[in-house]
């Protein structure tokens, strides 16, 4: 799916590079800063930790108590092939109106000290082959229904963001020792791709920043 933030042609037009490079280069710079602004943007998401598939039922852990409920749309992303895409939600442990199905027991201890822990099931139909229960690493995402006002490749302060980091990305993969060259040579300063990549956009993203970005 084309980047959303900043799209190929805008980042083309800011540039001035017209037809010079290939569209796929272009588009995975645009690609990249929204990567990089949804690991800090607040959406309706948990950690996905576990994964299992018995019998036609697909059991997802997550890192996160109660946070989805049933006939709730859930995507999930970064689980394996056969668990992400977009599911609606049939059953949870802790359980919710409308739970269908529970977790079973031999693969998870679904009892008191799981709950302390932070942790939670939702379960959706899915038709393939029995998995059993393993880990999820790196954590893969679940993404809930998207219910704010405007959507982030609307909001104005997200988009200028993406625009500002793509191109410092496109210009540190141009340039040797990006930010550090001028006419005369070399002349120290900080570089593009450091810790202070994402420092010089936070003030536009602020409004809109997971607090567990924050963190640290």
């Amino acid at each position: 799916m084309p980047a959303s933030y900043v799209t190929e042609q805008e980042l083309r037009d800011n540039l001035g590079i017209q037809d010079l490079y290939p569209d796929s280069v272009v588009e995975e710079c645009c690609q990249t800063a929204k990567d990089l602004q949804n690991q800090f943007l607040w959406f309706d998401s948990a950690p996905v930790v576990g994964t299992t598939l018995q019998n036609n039922i697909a059991t997802v852990m997550v890192a996160n108590p109660f946070i989805f409920t049933t006939g709730q749309s859930i995507t999930l992303s970064g689980c394996g092939s056969t668990f992400n895409g977009t599911y609606t939600i049939t059953g949870t442990i802790p359980f919710s109106a409308g739970s269908a199905s529970i977790i079973p027991f031999i693969n998870f201890n679904t009892f008191t000290a799981t709950y302390p822990a932070g942790f939670s099931f939702v379960q959706y139909a899915r038709t393939a082959a029995n998995e059993n229960f393993r880990r999820v690493l790196p954590y893969g995402q679940a993404i809930g229904p998207d219910t704010k006002t405007t959507a982030y490749a609307s909001t104005p302060a997200v988009r200028q963001a993406a625009m500002i980091l793509a191109v410092d990305i496109w210009q540190a993969r141009q340039v040797s020792q990006t930010g550090g060259v001028s006419i005369d040579g070399f002349s120290p300063s900080p570089y593009r791709m450091g810790n202070s990549m994402i420092g010089k956009i936070r003030g536009l993203l602020a409004g809109y920043q997971n607090p567990l970005s924050m963190i640290g």
